[in-house]
């Protein structure tokens, strides 16, 4: 799970080594810029071209999301510099969920 240009080494680094990578949950496509042209995350991006499946939940809540991500039947989560997760999202993977982030949190969330 992630979204910025940080989070793309770490999927990179993932896929490089030749790991499984079930799924990768990112942030769903908004406008930017001038034109508002509907932009993509840098995450998205790269997982596109590895051929990975992409999940864009608005809600990480939704009922239909996690079923989706149980499908997935992921051992382990990684998180680099994505939102809050709901405690039922962080517990799923038996082998848990670990949170990658840029700042110390939670002092400084938000910032990258």
């Amino acid at each position: 799970m992630g979204t910025p240009d940080f989070a793309v080494a770490s999927l990179k680094a993932l896929v490089d080594r030749g790991f499984n990578i079930v799924g990768v949950i990112t942030a769903p496509d908004k406008p930017a810029g001038r034109g508002m042209k509907m932009n993509e995350s840098a995450v998205k991006k790269y997982a596109a071209e590895q051929g990975l499946k992409i999940l864009q939940p608005l809600k990480l809540k939704d009922p239909v999301f996690l079923d989706e991500l149980r499908a997935l039947k992921a051992d382990l989560q990684i998180v680099v510099a994505f939102r809050m997760l709901p405690e039922l999202v962080w517990n799923m993977p038996p082998m848990g969920t670990i949170n990658v982030h840029a700042s110390l949190l939670p002092k400084y969330r938000g910032c990258l």
